[in-house]
């Protein structure tokens, strides 16, 4: 199957992917984010991919490790009092 389109829908909060057999597929970003995202810096990544790479997160999230992805990407440093 070949995917036809892929967007983001913010009505629904899903990014949404449509095959070429009419198949659709919905992510549910609050979903995917209250799962693995641990802090608010691995929440903007994920933001940042749904909005400028949706494609890219709808990939990382139905085939690879998001939870990996986002401990290699994003660094949390608490802020000492």
């Amino acid at each position: 199957m070949k995917i036809v389109s892929c967007k983001f829908n913010m009505d629904t909060a899903c990014v949404e992917l449509k095959y070429s057999d009419g198949t659709m597929i919905a992510i549910d970003i609050i979903a995917v984010e209250n799962e693995v995202a641990d802090n608010m810096y691995q929440r903007s990544e994920l933001d940042w991919l749904i909005y400028n790479a949706p494609l890219e997160y709808a990939d990382l999230i139905l085939n690879g490790d998001p939870e990996k992805y986002l401990k290699a990407v994003t660094q949390y440093k608490p802020l000492d009092s």
